[in-house]
């Protein structure tokens, strides 16, 4: 397969994140040809994919166009399928996965359109070499991503394997932690750059304050991986892959001028914090400490404080976090003033325990939580007005 070809690239990120994703794009030099609710269209070669799998923070997979077709029902589609070249892509004594996105009249289950393409590629390869990949869930190897709405199909080269979100570091991830990318989505919403000291109570399993340390030192989070979906594609470029590594390690900055302070009341998530951040090779710049959200130590001068407290699914949690929220609140005006505050939740009820004005209001989704990060600027008396809101959600 020629690594050297250009064509339509699509980029998957969580819902709510396809602005920062965009910004993303268009800073490492892509074009944005257009914006979808879950991701984005950009063009490029396949050693292109290969930077953007490396460099991107907030998307979860990186799909290269192959064929674009019309299917009308499953056996069009495989007669579509088995006419490409599959053994120029997959080796026959590999592996292969198959996701989709169907909506298809003719299809009630999206299993059974991966079962008939995951047939025609494997077909298509014994035809031609006299034997076949093995296939499965595993998304480890190689993988294909088909998407089909009505009669229009597309079939792409899934160039990340596991997704993006699993950057390799959280070794550890205790309960319920957020993913890595949707941590680097909110930090992005931010504006968050390194230039200023970055305090994250409640840090649990430290992903926010690892996410936040790789932005300030500037290290692509791929470079903690070393499988993608793209090594698993022949005539992969080996050389251009560790080209694009070395350049990307170039940049990346040695040391910071600020400091970042992450607390939890639980030993057990320090630990784990602490651990993690050891494996994203961030452990020198985090410190860590094991108190109450409130005794968290705050340094002098500008910054953020970033907490993501729990949200309460169950009624009797709810109300046990209503202090919990309060709290934040007598943290925020009686500890961290000239810093900006934000609070990442899937509770409103409880966000209005924070007894502050929001400045900013952005909606993001925590899987299938709708949750808002909101936005306080902590003013020490001498600061000028807060800057323009830029979008808010209607509620105060």
């Amino acid at each position: 397969m020629d690594f050297s070809v250009a064509n339509k690239i699509l980029l998957t990120c969580a819902r709510g994140v396809v602005p920062f994703l965009q910004k993303e794009v268009e800073r490492l030099g892509f074009p944005v040809q257009q914006s979808l609710q879950l991701g984005l269209f950009t063009r490029g070669t396949l050693n292109d994919a290969i930077a953007l799998n490396l460099s991107l923070r907030t998307a979860n997979r990186v799909h290269f166009l192959l064929h674009e077709f019309r299917a009308e029902n499953p056996d069009h589609l495989y007669q579509q399928l088995v006419k490409l070249p599959w053994e120029g892509i997959i080796d026959s004594r590999g592996y292969v996965s198959v996701t989709s996105s169907v909506m298809n009249d003719a299809v009630s289950d999206s299993r059974f359109a991966n079962l008939k393409c995951k047939d025609a590629i494997v077909d298509r390869i014994a035809a031609k070499k006299g034997e076949r990949p093995d296939s499965g869930p595993d998304h480890s190897r190689s993988a294909v991503y088909l998407y089909w709405k009505e009669n229009d199909c597309a079939i792409y080269v899934d160039t990340t394997g596991e997704s993006l979100s699993r950057r390799g570091y959280r070794k550890i991830p205790l309960q319920a932690p957020m993913q890595e990318t949707l941590a680097a989505a909110v930090l992005l919403a931010a504006d968050w750059r390194g230039d200023g000291h970055f305090v994250n109570p409640m840090c649990g399993s430290g992903t926010l304050g690892i996410e936040a340390a790789l932005i300030a030192l500037n290290k692509a989070p791929g470079l903690l991986r070393h499988n993608f979906g793209f090594m698993h594609v022949k005539g992969y470029d080996k050389a251009a892959y560790l080209d694009i590594r070395k350049s990307l390690r170039a940049d990346i900055r040695k040391k910071s001028d600020f400091d970042f302070v992450l607390s939890d009341i639980d030993g057990q998530a320090v630990a784990a914090a602490r651990q993690n951040a050891r494996t994203a090779g961030v452990d020198h710049l985090l410190k860590f400490h094991r108190c109450d959200f409130r005794e968290t130590p705050v340094p002098q001068g500008r910054g953020m404080v970033f907490v993501n407290p729990g949200y309460g699914v169950r009624l009797e949690d709810e109300r046990s976090l209503e202090g919990v929220y309060s709290g934040l609140g007598d943290f925020f005006k009686r500890k961290c003033l000239g810093y900006t505050g934000y609070i990442f939740t899937g509770n409103l009820m409880l966000a209005k325990r924070v007894g502050l004005k929001t400045s900013r209001r952005l909606i993001f989704y925590n899987g299938s939580i709708e949750a808002r990060l909101l936005e306080y600027e902590l003013y020490d008396g001498s600061r000028a007005k807060p800057h323009t809101v830029v979008q808010k959600d209607g509620a105060e």
